[in-house]
């Protein structure tokens, strides 16, 4: 599995117009799964994403997690990020996941983040979105569970 975690004043997803998923101050998770994933990906990338200490404490050091801060979790399905843009112009989606051990393991990831006590909103699993964010910080991290295994 693989997560591009961005810390937010605010983020919100909409799809055909109707806001599906809104936080305030938070995490966005944007979630690519691969075909090798299970249960291991889902526990490593939920706790590793409630416990990162990216928030500022009182001094302004990255010193607090989302769940320290009482901050929320928007979950975006995105199988982009298994694209392969190696050859070509054109990226291969080879590496992601099937869409429906995909959309399996991302409600799996979304349950495991809420038995985590965080507060958790979601996109549409295989619909177009359009993801507003207010990035803080900017604070950017990619995160592979394979890259730990």
């Amino acid at each position: 599995m693989r997560a591009v975690v961005q810390r937010v004043a605010e983020a919100s997803v909409t799809v055909n117009g109707e806001e599906t998923g809104r936080i305030g101050k938070g995490v966005l998770v944007f979630l690519g799964v691969g075909p090798e994933d299970g249960s291991g990906d889902i526990r490593y990338l939920s706790e590793k994403i409630v416990n990162l200490r990216i928030f500022p404490d009182a001094s302004e050091k990255m010193n607090l997690s989302v769940r320290e801060v009482g901050g929320g979790v928007l979950v975006i399905s995105q199988f982009t990020l298994f694209g392969d843009c190696r050859k070509g112009r054109r990226p291969s989606y080879a590496g992601a996941a099937p869409p429906d051990l995909a959309r399996r393991l991302y409600g799996e990831f979304v349950e495991e983040l809420r038995k985590q006590a965080v507060p958790v909103a979601t996109g549409m699993f295989q619909e177009m979105m359009r993801v507003h964010l207010v990035n803080d910080g900017p604070v950017t991290l990619l995160l592979d569970s394979r890259k730990v295994f």
